[in-house]
């Protein structure tokens, strides 16, 4: 039998370990499995482009476990009350093939977003951060804001979004999520971004947008870039690259879909799994400014979907499925069509030969 954990699945997992305890355990079970990055079959995502957005499948796997995401980016989704974002994905057993779990990743990926965020600013941030500007305050802002909080220590968030609505939308839900978490309104990224610690960008328009300039840097900035996630679709003017270390989860991927695509293929990027291994240093000096150039690797949902297939056994979450058909003789699927089972729910009418 297969596992289904719908978002009501998720959303009362999240609810019976508390939002900073999961964001936590998503952040250790990521570096964990980032930690032992060579042991992964790795490929670059599989995009189909349209002018409306983009709809990807991002596989991985290890030798116990295979793992898929469906996702989608549509800008004008919000117009026809959809998110911009909606995703599932399925975990599987390597030595059989057997699908162990079809789980929500709409919801899921936010928290893993956030939650893979947070970890890159541990070793690429000032450890005395306290501020983040936040530029775009749709969807996950919310998830980004308080994983820097609870993870981080971050005491103030500097908003910025043209859409009002959603900035004030934001500051209702950390009023009621982290009271202690000062929420201030800002009337453009620039103002946002001033003497902010972290600048995290999370813009969803389509296009090669500045959102950040190289103008707005100033010494020891760690700058999270999430928005910029396929070919064409960036926030940064190549000016702010230049002047930054850059990390990135894996290259190949986001040379193609990252801020990184702006820059000649000799440009320098460090992958974050060296970082957390050792083998590369992250931050170096106190006025260094780092960027995270974050487009969202397969990786990061096969430790999503490993903690939540856990935490759902733990807490007697979700429904089995017969998604896999339970043979009497596994050679013989045809007679599965003559079972008393499959008889009893076929319609009775009786169809007149011509």
């Amino acid at each position: 039998m297969t596992l289904l954990l719908t978002t009501t699945d998720v959303a009362a997992i999240v609810a019976a370990y508390g939002l900073p305890k999961l964001l936590a355990r998503l952040a250790d079970a990521i570096e964990s499995d980032f930690c032992r990055w060579p042991e992964f079959d790795k490929m670059v995502r599989v995009a189909s482009h349209s002018k409306a957005g983009v709809i990807e499948l991002m596989p991985v796997a290890d030798r116990r476990h295979y793992a898929f995401k469906y996702v989608n980016g549509h800008p004008g989704n919000p117009a026809r009350g959809l998110p911009t974002v909606l995703a599932f994905g399925a975990l599987a057993d390597v030595a059989t093939g057997a699908p162990l779990l079809i789980c929500e990743l709409t919801l899921a990926t936010a928290l893993r977003t956030a939650a893979t965020s947070a970890l890159a600013a541990r070793v690429l941030a000032r450890p005395d951060a306290r501020s983040m500007a936040l530029i775009g305050n749709g969807a996950q802002s919310e998830f980004q804001a308080l994983a820097f909080h609870h993870l981080l220590g971050i005491a103030e968030i500097r908003a910025y979004d043209p859409d009002r609505k959603a900035t004030a939308r934001l500051r209702a839900h950390l009023r009621a999520a982290a009271p202690s978490l000062v929420v201030r309104e800002c009337a453009s990224a620039a103002e946002a971004s001033r003497s902010a610690d972290i600048v995290t960008t999370l813009t969803a328009d389509k296009r090669n947008a500045v959102i950040v300039s190289g103008s707005m840097l100033e010494p020891g900035m760690h700058l999270n870039a999430v928005g910029g996630d396929c070919p064409g679709k960036t926030e940064l003017e190549p000016a702010v690259l230049a002047a930054a270390r850059v990390f990135v989860e894996y290259e190949p991927q986001t040379r193609i879909e990252g801020e990184l695509q702006q820059m000649p293929s000799g440009f320098n990027a460090t992958e974050l799994w060296r970082v957390l291994t050792h083998i590369a240093p992250g931050r170096e000096r106190r006025d260094d400014i780092t960027l995270f150039d974050s487009v969202g690797f397969a990786l990061e949902d096969f430790a999503a979907l490993r903690l939540l297939a856990s935490a759902a056994q733990e807490l007697g979450c979700g429904r089995e499925l017969d998604l896999v058909p339970a043979l009497d003789d596994p050679k013989d699927l045809f007679g599965l069509l003559g079972s008393a089972g499959v008889r009893a729910q076929m319609p009775q009418t009786e169809i007149p030969c011509k």
